[in-house]
């Protein structure tokens, strides 16, 4: 049988409540003594069962999930698995909810998580783009005791902030790749097409849908990305204007995770017909598109794998432990119309 708490006070020789101070972080206790325990913590192999002590403590873990204000189907299709998981992790003593803010106004959203506290919340999952407001409020979070993690859009390689999403430099060569092969010897312009290239997702995707299409398919062409900014009229005039400025388009990928408006775009566009477009995330529009061959693909990550892992980042780092790195790994899927 593993030590109890029990244990660890009698080969500490600390009375229980000391223990209970030590493992709880609470004031009161002598240096030497706090050093003690954890020393005899590793010496006799002990192992706190986090959620017994919730459970004793009724400790309930409260999850923000700070989301664009402006969104579409992919949006629904998170907050829909935010209220489900909420749900099913009731259980478990956990609870989360959701803040939409403007997306497009960096210190709007610095603002916000300055008015956060430890008290309203212990984690917070943030789907902002990456400016330095952003960036240094979520840095201060950690200061006021808040864990973090950058939901969708962030720099797991470059950041200490934990990250949830799929490597998005290796999804836009995926991209690169499948309209390279679907365009086979056909050269021409590629139509790329974003909400805005403040996002980090959207700028990894592009650097590497760009590296692979430049390197291996020097015959077709990338135009520069047009952002759109969730502006359905703003939409159809640069889509529009791109079409009308060069007759020689051939191909299309949308590189932000709401399809809808740039690939209807795409579609009113006459000379569309004949495109190989590619989006990504699976959304009831981009199904239907895939079937009604208006896409060639779509590159996606699983939203409710997305939600459970921000979840279980949060706790862990709460609890002091190491997420485990392989079951947060988010893969790259590729759908198409016969595997859809």
């Amino acid at each position: 049988m593993r030590p109890t708490t029990k244990d660890l006070a009698v080969a500490a020789g600390v009375s229980l409540a000391t223990v209970d101070r030590v493992l709880n972080g609470r004031p009161g206790v002598k240096q030497d003594t706090i050093d003690k325990v954890f020393e005899t913590i590793e010496s006799i192999g002990f192992e706190r069962n986090i959620s017994a002590a919730n459970l004793a403590k009724q400790k309930v873990y409260k999850f923000r999930f700070v989301l664009p204000e402006a969104g579409d189907q992919f949006l629904g299709e998170l907050m829909s698995k935010i209220d489900e998981i909420g749900q099913a992790f009731a259980a478990e003593m956990i609870a989360a909810d959701v803040r939409r803010i403007d997306e497009n106004d960096p210190h709007t959203i610095a603002n916000y998580l300055s008015t956060l506290s430890a008290d309203q919340v212990d984690g917070v999952a943030v789907m902002a783009p990456e400016t330095p407001p952003v960036r240094d409020a979520i840095i201060r979070l950690a200061e006021r005791g808040i864990k973090a993690v950058s939901f969708l859009s962030g720099r797991p390689q470059h950041s200490e902030t934990d990250f949830v999403g799929t490597d998005n430099h290796a999804a836009g060569a995926t991209s690169a790749r499948l309209l390279g092969r679907f365009l086979g010897a056909t050269g021409g312009k590629v139509l790329v097409v974003t909400e805005t290239m403040q996002a980090r997702d959207s700028i990894e995707r592009r650097l590497g849908f760009d590296e692979l299409i430049n390197r291996d398919y020097p015959h077709i062409r990338p135009l520069p990305t047009l952002e759109t900014y969730a502006n359905p009229d703003r939409t159809r005039q640069i889509v529009a204007n791109s079409f009308s400025n060069h007759s020689d388009i051939v191909g299309a990928y949308v590189l932000s995770s709401e399809a809808r408006m740039p690939v209807e775009a795409i579609m009113d566009n006459g000379k569309a017909s004949n495109l190989v477009c590619i989006a990504h995330e699976r959304t009831p529009f981009t199904e239907s598109a895939l079937i009604a061959n208006q896409l060639d693909a779509i590159i996606v990550q699983n939203p409710g794998h997305l939600v459970r892992s921000a979840i279980r980042i949060l706790r862990a780092r709460i609890d002091g432990r190491e997420p485990l790195a392989s079951q947060e790994k988010i893969r790259i899927e590729i759908l198409l119309k016969e595997n859809l």
